[in-house]
């Protein structure tokens, strides 16, 4: 009875399954990508300066000037 039910089971998990027809939503994830570009880049005009200054007083400060 055991091995009936594992060459079962083994049949079944080692069986080819067909290739999905559904690709997935393009649309959607090229519209997501955008969007993150979009967020980053106006995140970005935005706090870069902030940034920059931010990180050349840290640098200052370690370097003594």
């Amino acid at each position: 009875m055991s091995l009936l039910l594992t060459r079962l089971f083994l049949s079944l998990v080692l069986k080819p399954r067909p290739a999905a027809k559904e690709r997935g939503d393009v649309p959607g994830w090229v519209l997501i990508t955008v969007m993150t570009a979009g967020l980053v880049v106006a995140i970005w005009a935005v706090a870069g300066p902030k940034l920059a200054d931010m990180l050349e007083r840290a640098l200052d400060s370690v370097t003594g000037k």
